[in-house]
């Protein structure tokens, strides 16, 4: 048991240290490139045209990295999770039921076959990725496959691959360019305005701007991340409950109801901890209620909603 702790973890800090990294070589270049064009010159006018820059500066820092990062997703999602795609040639058992599941709601949605992959982790765990409906990835783990029935696996693929029809993973990275943009407009915003009124216009004189106005910019610039935060977690806990409606629509709600009810029955083993580190179908047990950062409902509630119909009213 220790050894597969340390295995997440070495797993897990490596790819916090990749997405760090990439994200810090992302942010490099777009600092290059507003440099080169002397956008940041021009930021913090006073008049209508610095802020008109100003909101130009944040929505080209705010949406670049969540772009770049959804057309790099399925060779990030690869390389981070060590994916190995299905050959339809040699797959067979559950490979060759996802493949073919797969196959037949691409085909049920008129879009493209995804890749399809499956990763090696112990826990039940799938996800969908990709920058467009037609150049997307559905990958499985092999703890899913492990522990679950035919008809289970079908249902989390037919939750995957509503994530895919519903357009997701592009709403998603807009929203998440939104919440960059507007934290960091206003986290400049109010520190200039703040700085202006403590130092009477003496950063001008100093030909800069202060220590003061880059640690409260960077400070609301957080603030705002954390709100921000809380509506893209808001919006995250309907689309799956839109993405559960999808499953129960393209193949029934059974299989979806037993998939859910298959992950309840894992998370209440409190000898075994489930780690969330896709974030695709809620893993583990909720044991305080609902929090503001929670990205998927309760498990019970989504089987209610399911099973009662309610689902139909939750994910309008």
């Amino acid at each position: 048991m220790v050894n597969v702790v340390r295995c997440f973890m070495g797993r897990f800090l490596k790819r916090i240290l990749f997405f760090i990294l990439l994200n810090f070589l992302i942010m490099i270049t777009i600092g290059i490139i507003v440099h080169f064009f002397h956008l940041d010159r021009r930021v913090m006018g006073t008049d209508r045209d610095g802020l008109m820059t100003l909101l130009s500066f944040a929505a080209i820092w705010g949406f670049a990295g969540s772009f770049i990062s959804l057309a790099l997703s399925r060779w990030i999602a690869r390389t981070l999770m060590g994916i190995k795609l299905i050959d339809e040639n040699t797959a067979n058992g559950s490979a060759r039921l996802v493949l073919e599941t797969v196959k037949e709601l691409a085909a049920t949605g008129g879009i493209r076959m995804p890749q399809v992959g499956i990763f090696d982790h112990d826990a039940p765990n799938a996800f969908a990725t990709g920058p467009t409906k037609n150049r997307s990835l559905v990958a499985v783990s092999t703890g899913l496959l492990g522990r679950m029935s035919n008809e289970e696996i079908r249902g989390v693929l037919g939750h995957e691959m509503s994530h895919i029809f519903n357009g997701d993973m592009v709403t998603m990275t807009l929203l998440q360019g939104v919440v960059n943009t507007f934290s960091i407009f206003f986290s400049y915003l109010l520190a200039f305005v703040i700085t202006r009124a403590l130092e009477g216009g003496r950063e001008k004189q100093r030909g800069g701007r202060s220590f003061l106005f880059y640690f409260l910019s960077d400070l609301f610039r957080i603030v705002f991340m954390i709100l921000g935060m809380i509506g893209i977690a808001a919006y995250s806990r309907w689309r799956e409950y839109r993405a559960d409606r999808g499953s129960a629509e393209l193949l029934g709600p059974g299989p979806m109801v037993a998939a859910l009810r298959k992950l309840q029955a894992i998370a209440n083993n409190s000898e075994e901890k489930m780690p969330d580190s896709v974030k695709a179908l809620l893993i583990f047990k909720e044991r305080r209620g609902m929090s503001l950062f929670a990205t998927h409902p309760p498990l019970e509630r989504r089987i209610q909603a399911l099973e009662t119909g309610e689902i139909y009213s939750l994910s309008r």
